[in-house]
């Protein structure tokens, strides 16, 4: 895969899509690129998480504690939260089939949204958004609660 194919994946990965091109190439140049065998692990449930990873090629299985496993595939983007704050990993990541994945650390992330203010706002603005969705979600599931109680 070249430089150019890597560029598309990424422009295609959540977040990501939010880059020029100046952005992009600075990712695809500075993000590290891994290697995995099928059932290789990536990464365990409460390792340290300090990066994202998007899928270049293969699948990456994500199994969280007693929840349907998920399958990660080109251009997915896995541990989007990591890119911003450090944390612990909320789920195994093995490889379903032979991958390669592209590693962003949170301080790469930092560097290009430091060199890249206009990309670093609409990032803003979409996880403003995704938290009001999910802060909307949570109020229904309250409300069905509070009415399941008062029955």
């Amino acid at each position: 895969m070249g430089f150019d194919d890597d560029i598309a994946i990424l422009s295609a990965a959540p977040v990501f899509g939010f880059f020029d091109s100046g952005a992009l190439r600075l990712l695809s140049f500075a993000g590290e690129r891994l290697a995995l065998d099928t059932g290789e692990t990536l990464f365990r449930r409460g390792d340290r998480a300090d990066g994202g990873y998007v899928v270049l090629s293969g699948t990456i299985e994500l199994k969280g504690q007693g929840g349907t496993p998920v399958v990660a595939g080109r251009a997915a983007l896995i541990g989007r939260t990591a890119l911003f704050t450090p944390g612990k990993r909320p789920a195994d990541a093995v490889a379903a089939t032979k991958a390669e994945v592209m590693r962003i650390s949170a301080q790469l992330m930092h560097r290009v949204l430091k060199e890249f203010p206009e990309a670093a706002g609409a990032i803003y603005d979409w996880l403003a958004d995704d938290l009001d969705e999910l802060t909307r979600g949570l109020a229904t599931v309250r409300a069905k609660l509070v009415d399941t109680r008062a029955q």
